[in-house]
């Protein structure tokens, strides 16, 4: 076999072997996405809107404090996150480049954008948790904000990064300062990869489970106290898919849909956005 038939061997074989890869994945990723759709849909009525998490036993209910419980808590975890993760993005963007602070915070990013969800449950128990002696929302809140806060650092850095230096060096010729140039150029040029990151970090900690099961727990009844523990779609599908009882396993595919279908709707905005972001 001469060197330009080998060649062609290899580029061949490479190609068969990351189409089938690729085939392998989709395979999988169809399936999972149909047997959502088949058995997410059997489930959705005006009742899962409008009705409180079922009691063992009982024929009807819904997922109304579970979702609103779920959404109050991705909200303010994000509100909580995403000021302090964009702040520091912007520190290690603009001012730590070179210094050795910026170094340490940029490896601490790290390490917790890589960090199991569980062992974050684990941390916000320990430090709130165990010290006030009861469950709540805010300490969900906490957990789901230090799952937010290193995406949206790590994607603020990336984007700032991007933009050009000689667009900061042209507001610095008109005498535009620092702080100015930041928030005036750079940040308003990268805003949609930043906004990009905002929206990946909440599709990432809406089916969060592992944090919640330490911190806001769940709660079978409406509420809107925050001190108290809350009902949330990760922990009752959890709960209720793991339950001998048909209705709260149909409960479950049902939250299993709108959490899926939720974090598709994010995903698909975030590539516009980004595309967006690469166009101009």
């Amino acid at each position: 076999m001469n060197l330009l038939a080998r060649r062609k061997f290899i580029n061949r074989l490479a190609l068969t072997l990351s189409l089938s890869a690729m085939a392998f994945g989709l395979f999988w990723l169809a399936w999972i996405l149909w047997t959502v759709l088949e058995l997410g849909l059997s489930g959705l009525s005006a009742s899962l809107f409008t009705e409180m998490t079922p009691p063992p036993g009982a024929e009807t209910g819904g997922l109304a404090n579970a979702i609103a419980g779920s959404l109050i808590m991705v909200v303010l975890a994000t509100l909580l996150g995403t000021p302090i993760g964009i702040l520091a993005g912007v520190y290690l963007a603009e001012y730590g480049r070179h210094h050795w602070l910026g170094s340490v915070t940029r490896f601490i990013n790290d390490l917790l954008l890589s960090a199991p969800s569980i062992v974050i449950g684990l941390f916000v128990y320990a430090v709130v948790v165990a010290q006030t002696g009861k469950f709540s929302a805010w300490s969900g809140v906490l957990a789901l904000a230090l799952i937010v806060l290193p995406v949206v650092v790590r994607t603020t850095e990336n984007m700032l990064q991007l933009i050009p230096n000689t667009l900061r060096e042209a507001a610095f010729a008109l005498g535009a300062p620092k702080s100015v140039v930041i928030s005036k150029v750079t940040l308003r040029a990268a805003r949609a990869g930043v906004l990009t990151g905002v929206l990946l970090a909440v599709a990432r900690i809406a089916g969060e489970t592992a944090p919640l099961l330490f911190t806001a727990l769940s709660n079978q009844f409406w509420t809107l106290n925050l001190n108290e523990p809350m009902a949330n779609l990760p922990v009752t599908i959890f709960k209720f898919a793991m339950s001998p009882f048909s209705n709260w396993q149909e409960l479950a595919w049902a939250g299993v849909f709108l959490i899926t279908m939720g974090v598709l709707v994010l995903n698909i905005i975030a590539r516009v956005f980004l595309r967006a972001e690469k166009i101009n």
